[in-house]
């Protein structure tokens, strides 16, 4: 147009109006939500559902998660049982919904994994698995998502995982001629395996929810996350057995097999890290909380060895441990405020009986348990789109708890249904977080190596991986063993 011409900020700012339109629209429904909980004679089942909507409408806003669910949950139990509750309320769940032993864990957990990133041992996993995976067909993509598997049973952040891998494997792959859309979903989805294998944030979040075990919830995860992994590696695998142009074989000629026993001792502490947390709470010598404690300590232990012997000085390990501390300090207080949301979410949900109302309806409906985990899968995807993954989990926890339990699905298992469903929503668009990491790190000419990689390419290359994984959960609701033997055989013990 004339006008782009004239003035090229004019195309931006015509692009911009519908954004302000959208958050106007926003905005005027939650004062109308808000407006309805202060003022309006309203059922305990409407306040429910409008405490949902108005949770919905911030998080659309951009407002962060935790203070988005506090705030509407608050109006919620001021228009469910008036202020006084609203400030008894606010006196006790503040301090008791977090001061629990279990959450304790919380903070150890991510100090361990913002250790080991900082002291630079998480750069030893793709390599050790290139080395050891790379003369397979796609094997790059095997040795990412292998790799991706390591780092999840070692620091749990899908993220951090993301961007630890990312910039090593991207290039790698595309140096060896590999499909950019394989390359870059298999980094999306080798991200998605940090809240699925143990240590997971999000399975202690939702033991905490949920009222289940920590330790057993976390165990809950761990062959789930294996299998995952597994049947993401095999995609790949036939993948480029069917489209070998998809992703060449990688000369390994080179590669001896003292290289690759050396490439385990570089690893050999991830290992330790692994075994104090999953091992301990197995074997019954560690609780969840012990074993993150001991897994903590042996990652700084390590650390701290690792950069030494490298030929850094002591000073630059204190410099680590002060980044990991803050670090740490900072991603707890986060988890916590959404803890002290999802409190007064529940006991606002508990007042409005809604999640009494929905069991009832599913009951009446005659949905059997297989039906209305296959429903859910349909409405998270749905909400997967516009909202972020803890938002999701933290909103239908209180719901759905029991319904659920109605028709007897074992709350273990939801825990791990319920994590696969929102990293899913990780790499599903329009708000799929993971796909524009990755996007970001393959926009960088010294991943992508001069050749640019658009977002439209990274939705491609991440669809594979998203129908693997929906696939996987069918098989999770077909034999829900998969989730439950490893707690079970721990309770037999």
């Amino acid at each position: 147009m004339i006008a782009d011409r004239i003035d090229p900020s004019a195309r931006e700012k015509r692009g911009a109006r519908p954004a302000v339109a959208v958050f106007i629209v926003m905005m005027v429904l939650a004062l109308g939500a808000t407006g309805a909980l202060l003022f309006g004679d309203l059922s305990k089942q409407m306040s429910g559902i409008l405490v949902i909507l108005l949770s919905i409408i911030l998080l659309l806003m951009g407002i962060p998660v935790g203070v988005a669910m506090l705030g509407a949950a608050l109006l919620g139990l001021y228009s469910l049982a008036g202020l006084r509750v609203v400030t008894s309320s606010m006196k006790s769940v503040a301090f008791d919904s977090v001061a629990s032993w279990s959450y304790s864990v919380i903070p150890m957990f991510i100090l361990m994994g913002m250790i080991l990133w900082k002291s630079g041992l998480t750069s030893n996993a793709f390599e050790a698995a290139r080395r050891w995976f790379g003369w397979m067909p796609g094997g790059l993509a095997v040795a990412t998502n292998t790799a991706g598997a390591v780092l999840a049973a070692s620091s749990g952040s899908t993220i951090g995982i993301t961007f630890a891998l990312g910039r090593v494997s991207i290039p790698e792959m595309l140096k060896s001629g590999y499909d950019p859309r394989l390359a870059v979903g298999s980094v999306a989805a080798a991200g998605t395996l940090g809240q699925i294998i143990p240590p997971s944030l999000l399975l202690v979040i939702y033991a905490g929810a949920a009222s289940t075990p920590v330790g057993l919830q976390l165990l809950a995860g761990f062959v789930p996350g294996l299998l995952l992994a597994g049947s993401f590696s095999a995609m790949i695998i036939i993948r480029a057995m069917v489209t070998p142009g998809l992703a060449p074989a990688v000369d390994m000629s080179g590669i001896t097999w003292r290289m690759r026993l050396a490439s385990l001792v570089d690893i050999a502490p991830i290992g330790v890290v692994i075994l104090c947390v999953v091992g301990g709470i197995f074997a019954g010598i560690f609780t969840a909380t012990e074993a993150g404690v001991y897994g903590m300590i042996a990652s700084l232990i390590f650390g701290s060895a690792s950069m030494l012997w490298r030929g850094q000085g002591p000073r630059d390990v204190l410099i680590m441990m002060r980044e990991s501390l803050l670090g740490a300090l900072t991603g707890t207080a986060a988890v916590f405020l959404l803890i002290v949301g999802i409190a007064v979410l529940t006991r606002a949900m508990a007042l409005s009986q809604l999640p009494n109302t929905i069991a009832g309806l599913i009951l009446d409906l005659g949905l059997g348990k297989t039906e209305l985990l296959l429903l859910l899968i349909l409405v998270y995807l749905f909400l997967g789109m516009f909202m972020d993954t803890l938002a999701m989990m933290l909103l239908t926890i209180p719901v759905l708890l029991s319904p659920l339990q109605a028709v007897g699905v074992d709350p273990l298992w939801f825990g791990v249904f319920l994590v696969v469903m929102a990293e899913v929503g990780l790499l599903t668009p329009p708000l799929g977080i993971l796909s524009f990491v990755v996007h970001r790190i393959a926009s960088d000419p010294a991943a992508n190596l001069g050749r640019p990689i658009s977002l439209p390419q990274v939705f491609a290359g991440i669809a594979p991986f998203a129908l693997t994984a929906m696939a996987f959960l069918l098989l999770l609701i077909a034999f829900p063993e998969i989730a439950t033997w490893l707690p079970e055989t721990r309770l037999s013990r």
